[in-house]
């Protein structure tokens, strides 16, 4: 999995590869990126608007998010996106561009879809335990040796497995490089915003793979996204405060409603609004991109969480 997603020939050694093989929430609506420039806002104000507020936006893909906060954003904020693609030729100029993340800084650290893409082990049970789950380039399987005892920990926490031929992905990569990136931030908010694994019921697991706009099956040779839910109740927060909840709750209480707009005699606005309402009402969908979940890990920061009212009926 590391090897096809990002070795010498990697599927996001080039650029622009996820707008080309599958639909995100950045692609949807440029309303999204204004939800989240709202929430650094907050962000930004809870740390006294520092100096240099720094945005990393990890897993950058086509730099979509921090080019829309290009826009807008104050000029004393440093946005940077982190991706190992060359930097898209048509991204602003006051937008950093880089293969890793700064050693340290203040401000926020935005992992869009990041760590489904941190590659992962798979396992499976069989009558003798659990076994690892290994592929060759072609995409044929074989189960092959038992896993860590480190490994088989996490899994007894975080996603045993029930019967013969139920799978797993071992999340302990993905709390590792989450809890890595968390450690640079000294001040600040840290967002993940991803697919979210469910034990109970991704029996199977849960991973995927994407090419020209449709799932397919899973083959590591380069010519395609290898993606797994995040299981997120097991990431690494250290000592930060920390809620989680969905995207269509996130994104309402940050003004984002997809409501019908009301007709005021301008069929020409009234038909973009409606389209406008669309997208967002994708954004919010349940059983899509609205089940995303959102983890906001806050430190250092005054008041403790950034408060995001959420109407329970909804």
């Amino acid at each position: 999995m590391a090897d096809a997603l990002y070795g010498p020939y990697g599927f996001y050694r080039s650029t622009g590869a996820p707008a080309r093989n599958f639909r995100t929430s950045a692609h949807t609506s440029l309303a999204w990126a204004a939800a989240i420039g709202r929430l650094l806002d907050r962000a930004d104000a809870a740390l006294g608007h520092p100096a240099d507020f720094t945005v990393v936006d990890l897993g950058a893909g086509g730099g979509e998010l921090v080019a829309a906060l290009a826009a807008d954003a104050p000029q004393r904020w440093t946005l940077i996106g982190v991706d190992v693609a060359p930097r898209p030729a048509t991204l602003s100029d006051r937008v950093g561009w880089r293969e890793a993340p700064p050693d340290a800084f203040e401000g926020a650290l935005v992992a869009v879809e990041w760590l489904d893409v941190v590659p992962v082990d798979v396992v499976e049970l069989t009558e003798h335990g659990p076994r690892l789950v290994e592929v060759d380039g072609a995409g044929h399987e074989r189960l092959g040796g038992e896993p860590s005892a480190t490994d088989l920990d996490w899994l007894a926490q975080w996603w045993p497995l029930r019967e013969v031929g139920d799978r797993a992905e071992l999340g302990r990569s993905r709390d590792e490089a989450w809890a890595d990136m968390q450690a640079l931030l000294r001040r600040g908010l840290a967002v993940a915003i991803d697919y979210a694994a469910d034990p109970r019921r991704d029996i199977a697991g849960t991973l995927t793979g994407y090419a020209a706009g449709r799932q397919v099956v899973p083959v590591p040779d380069g010519s395609m996204d290898l993606t797994a839910h995040v299981l997120f109740e097991s990431l690494r927060t250290g000592d930060a405060e920390v809620r989680m909840l969905t995207q269509r709750d996130a994104l309402r209480a940050l003004g984002v409603s997809g409501a019908r707009p009301p007709y005021e005699g301008d069929a020409a606005a009234y038909v973009a609004a409606l389209s406008q309402a669309g997208a967002e009402a994708e954004l919010l969908a349940r059983g899509g991109l609205g089940d995303h979940r959102w983890l906001l890990a806050q430190r250092d920061m005054s008041p403790a969480m950034i408060e995001l009212d959420v109407d329970e009926e909804t």
